[in-house]
């Protein structure tokens, strides 16, 4: 399914939050108790993810072979559960680097295979810098006009001033 089709609008209430992955064996999880405990607003429909610690050097890191940290699968059902269309991140994946490609987390957001949700999306890889601060923001998510399963996009934050 193009990604460019999940829009019919392109700015989303969003809301920032910063996770200390948790371990669990050898892995490091962002699990579904840290997102519950901040996810308390009402109307939002995207979620940006910043993992702690949060250093310049995830602009230029090479992830490969080195299990980085991911979203259990439980936490991204929740997400989708709770009406989030858009998941932003900076980690390479949502999922675990070797999951004999099981792909839970992707499963779990889009609701895949049961009924897949073609209007949701998840971003990876993005950089959110500390001087950004945990809270609620406007999201204009721009993507690339091109028919792809997969496409570079631009998130731009718009702090919201009540």
């Amino acid at each position: 399914h193009p990604v460019n089709r999940a829009f019919l609008k392109y700015f989303f209430l969003s809301k920032l939050i910063s996770v200390r992955p948790e371990t669990r064996d050898e892995d490091l999880v962002i699990t579904k108790s840290q997102i519950e405990k901040e996810i308390n607003s009402t109307g939002i429909e995207a979620i940006i993810i910043r993992t702690l610690p949060n250093s310049n050097n995830k602009l230029s890191k090479n992830y490969s072979n080195t299990n980085p940290p991911y979203l259990d699968n439980q936490a991204a059902e929740f997400l989708r559960e709770n009406g989030i269309k858009h998941l932003l991140i900076d980690l390479p994946s949502v999922d675990k680097e070797k999951d004999e490609g099981a792909l839970q987390a992707h499963k779990a957001f889009w609701n895949y295979p049961e009924n897949p949700r073609y209007d949701a999306t998840i971003t990876e890889f993005i950089y959110v810098p500390d001087s950004i601060t945990d809270g609620d923001y406007l999201l204009n998510l721009q993507i690339a006009a091109f028919e792809n399963d997969a496409a570079p996009s631009r998130p731009i934050l718009y702090k919201i001033i009540a």
